[in-house]
């Protein structure tokens, strides 16, 4: 067998095996598988909301799907683990059966598609996205589409982060396909990224020789002159009022030797002899 038809092959009973999980343990909450070769044999890992339904009562149940993984598979000494899917409602695949549920018992597909997409946003999930299709109220086949949050659609990402649940609700009309599409919360999208603040560069350290400047000493505040207490009392004395000097009187002379005393003359007699008694 080459190489490729290998590959084809392993993946068909892959595909074949979960299919047949999921029938099996519908009602444990099956919430898919993993399937690994190993030395020893093939080491299935499955993922249940409710293990212990799929051990069964004494391990019944977990034997029988062994012995048939052997019979109707082929699988080289099988072994199965199984583990708790945590919360349900973050599984897409145990979402798509719940729906699917749902749409079984009569519920109206608008309010099971809200319904199950607000308990999954509840959860915590970045986004959800689920697809309804089939005949859901008359007799042609119709598509909706119910959306919440951020859902990646193509490249690489789509494929590692989303995860993806599908399943099939059977009613009188026909089948009803519900697809399931959840983002984990616990998920860094590459798109989602931060640009810090670019930080200062370090101060540069002086140099270990060179002797640190020195600090110039505060120059003291002029002191206040202080004034002494003569003149502090000085200042606090109204000041005095000027005194001006009194005219002092002539002394009167006696009138024996009193003589008249003749009037300058004028400009004119300027030239005139002046006579004096003999």
């Amino acid at each position: 067998m080459s190489v490729e038809k290998k590959f084809v092959a392993e993946g068909i009973t892959k595909a074949l095996v979960n299919e047949y999980l999921a029938d099996e343990l519908e009602r444990a909450g099956y919430g898919g598988m993993q399937m690994n070769r190993t030395p020893m044999g093939t080491q299935i890992t499955v993922y249940a909301e409710k293990p212990g339904m799929v051990i069964g009562k004494g391990g019944k149940l977990i034997r029988k799907i062994t012995r048939d993984l052997d019979r109707r598979f082929h699988l080289d000494n099988p072994q199965i683990d199984v583990q708790d899917v945590g919360r349900g409602d973050l599984n897409g695949r145990v979402v798509a059966n719940r729906l699917a549920s749902s749409l079984e018992r009569g519920w109206y597909f608008r309010k099971a598609g809200q319904s199950m997409m607000r308990r999954v946003m509840d959860a915590g999930a970045l986004g959800c996205e689920i697809v309804i299709s089939g005949k859901l109220t008359g007799p042609r086949s119709r598509t909706e589409k119910f959306i919440a949050g951020y859902i990646k659609h193509s490249g690489k990402p789509a494929i590692d982060l989303v995860d993806r649940g599908y399943s099939v609700a059977v009613k009188k009309l026909g089948v009803i396909g519900c697809q399931v599409r959840i983002i984990p919360p616990d998920v860094r999208l590459p798109d989602d990224f931060q640009i810090e603040a670019p930080q200062a560069p370090p101060a540069p350290e002086p140099a270990p020789s060179a002797a640190p400047a020195p600090v110039p000493a505060p120059t003291p505040a002029p002191a206040e002159e202080k004034k002494s207490e003569l003149d502090q009392l000085l200042e606090s004395e109204p000041e005095a009022a000027e005194v001006k000097p009194e005219p002092l009187e002539e002394p009167s002379m006696p009138a024996e030797n009193a003589t008249e005393i003749a009037p300058l003359p004028e400009e004119k007699a300027e030239s005139e002899p002046v006579l004096k008694d003999e």
